[in-house]
């Protein structure tokens, strides 16, 4: 996990780097959304006591935290990630799924600066981080639950993405998007196929009234 954020930090630093070398607009955004996809057909003996356990499907409130910079007026890089706020539950375990990835951003021509579609592609990956949940209690403190992390799974992605910057005060802007995320072999669900739906506020340092 620790390694996850030090890749999305580098490149959150490396595109703010870029646009204050060029002098465009520079954004950093925060959100909120669902990812979605279907249980897979599994079943598993995670514990080996003889209890059997099947997957589960991929849903829960997620976050995004990102960062672009329009290196040209309609081009861009950027960086994203999105992550289940909350663990879920996975075959006996709690579980964590983070995407991440690196694109490139087009902006295409707007008659208005107050409404700016963007479409995104790109490259990343997705970090399934695995938690075995557990119950101690005591007659002086009473019971307290922890998550011990057990491993994690981590797959290739591509990414592409579409949403529209409504800009309302300065550069302060909400975008609602829709996001597709492929993830190779992803086995622990029923799709490679991941669709994304959310809404994020961010603020364009640099954005031309």
């Amino acid at each position: 996990m620790k390694t996850i954020y030090s890749i999305i930090l580098s490149g959150f630093l490396l595109v703010s780097l870029a646009g204050l070398a060029q002098g465009q607009s520079v954004d950093a955004y925060v959100g909120l959304g669902t990812a979605m996809a279907n249980p897979a057909n599994l079943s598993s003996d995670t514990f080996g006591d003889g209890n059997i356990y099947g997957g589960s499907r991929l849903g829960g409130l997620f976050g995004t935290v990102g960062a672009d910079v329009l290196i040209t007026r309609h081009f861009g890089i950027g960086a994203e990630s999105s992550f289940r706020l909350a663990q879920g539950a996975y075959a006996g375990l709690n579980y964590r799924p983070v995407f991440y990835d690196f694109n490139g951003i087009w902006t295409p021509a707007s008659h208005s600066h107050h409404v700016v579609p963007e479409i995104q592609a790109g490259l990343g990956g997705v970090n399934l981080n695995y938690y075995y949940p557990s119950t101690y209690c005591d007659q002086f403190v009473g019971c307290s639950t922890s998550n011990q992390y057990v491993e994690s799974s981590h797959h290739f992605q591509a990414h592409f993405g579409v949403g529209v910057r409504l800009y309302t005060i300065g550069g302060l802007y909400i975008r609602p998007q829709v996001d597709v995320h492929w993830v190779n072999d992803f086995y622990q669900f029923g799709q490679n196929w991941v669709p994304e739906y959310g809404a994020v506020i961010g603020y364009s340092f640099g954005h031309s009234k």
